[in-house]
């Protein structure tokens, strides 16, 4: 007899998060229940509970009464890409129900965004583009004060997690240096140096910042350190504005200080008369780095994965597995950060 899967990934769409023959594969692994483009009622997810090996959804809701009753639960995994509340993670912790997010499953897209965001940012497509529209552009100018090749130039990493390592594994045929803070990384890592903040700040042309959102990276790149970035630094915010000093980083950029590409803001959608729209040097895309026709699709593969190794008894997953000493500040972040919950 198949285990019970019970997959409510609504508001993502199910071809969105699996390949044709990866849904196959699980619904040849498991009885998968649900897995229909809208919401799962309520009472069903409870009626299949007690008899349900994994439970996935956009948002896992379980009471610690509810993880006490699921006997049979080895798992929940989240679709949205980020731990959030609804779920009793001590009641799942002392359960020993595995929990997992879909969070790595986001990188490819989002480190090609961000190696996009890099490129135009150095030289100044955006810029040059806007300035053919007002037949303002500057024909075979090298942009002294503002361009640069991203061959041989020293990037800096906020939070060097699974978005970090793709977008550097994808810049190496540019060869550049490589500088990262982060205190929880394996600093083991090759081709990276890590250091302090203060270094990465005043050494980098490039400054991404991919930290995960927690009470300990809010504003994690501060007003001050804004102001010690070297002139023609540029920031790329591709985590979460909660970051940054947001405000701080639009006023260097009108100022010519930097220039700033952001695929994240501190309120979202954006209000139609916020100024950095109308904003110099800054880059904007509506939090739109993992969309992309299949960009998503990596997270079904690791579901496939992670289940087929659950089952089977093998330690090794690919989704991204809570930790009881972060978790409550991962979620503290999530409720507190006033952007569109969909990644």
């Amino acid at each position: 007899m198949k285990p019970l899967l019970i997959l409510d990934q609504h508001f993502r769409k199910v071809e969105e998060l699996f390949r044709p023959q990866t849904f196959d594969a699980l619904c040849g692994l498991c009885d998968v229940k649900g897995g229909r483009n809208w919401p799962m009622p309520r009472q069903n997810i409870d009626d299949l509970l007690p008899d349900a090996a994994f439970y996935v959804a956009a948002r896992p809701e379980l009471t610690a009464t509810q993880v006490t009753a699921a006997t049979k639960l080895r798992a929940t995994i989240e679709v949205s890409g980020a731990f959030r509340d609804g779920l009793d993670y001590e009641a799942c912790f002392a359960s020993g129900v595995e929990i997992l997010s879909s969070s790595p499953g986001f990188r490819s897209s989002v480190a090609e965004m961000t190696l996009a965001m890099i490129l135009a940012g150095g030289r100044g497509l955006v810029a040059e583009h806007e300035a053919f529209r007002r037949g303002a552009e500057r024909w075979l100018d090298d942009r002294e004060e503002s361009d640069f090749s991203l061959f041989g130039q020293t990037v800096g990493f906020l939070g060097y997690g699974q978005i970090s390592r793709e977008t550097h594994r994808l810049m190496a045929p540019f060869a550049p240096r490589v500088l990262a803070f982060d205190p929880y990384a394996d600093h083991s890592a090759e081709g990276v140096t890590f250091c302090d903040l203060d270094t990465l700040i005043s050494e980098s042309r490039v400054v991404v910042v991919a930290a995960v959102p927690s009470e300990d990276t809010r504003g994690l790149l501060s007003a001050d350190l804004i102001a010690r970035l070297r002139p023609g630094a540029l920031v790329v915010l591709v985590s979460r504005a909660w970051c940054a000093d947001f405000d701080a980083l639009v006023r260097a950029a009108q100022k010519g200080r930097i220039c700033v590409a952001t695929d994240v803001f501190p309120e979202e959608p954006l209000s139609a008369n916020d100024p950095i729209r109308q904003a110099r040097n800054v880059i904007l895309s509506p939090h739109r780095a993992a969309a992309v026709p299949e960009g998503r699709q990596l997270i079904g593969d690791m579901i496939l994965h992670d289940v087929t190794a659950i089952l089977e008894g093998r330690p090794e997953r690919q989704l991204k597995a809570a930790d009881p000493d972060q978790v409550q500040s991962l979620v503290r972040a999530q409720n507190s950060i006033k952007a569109i919950p969909n990644t």
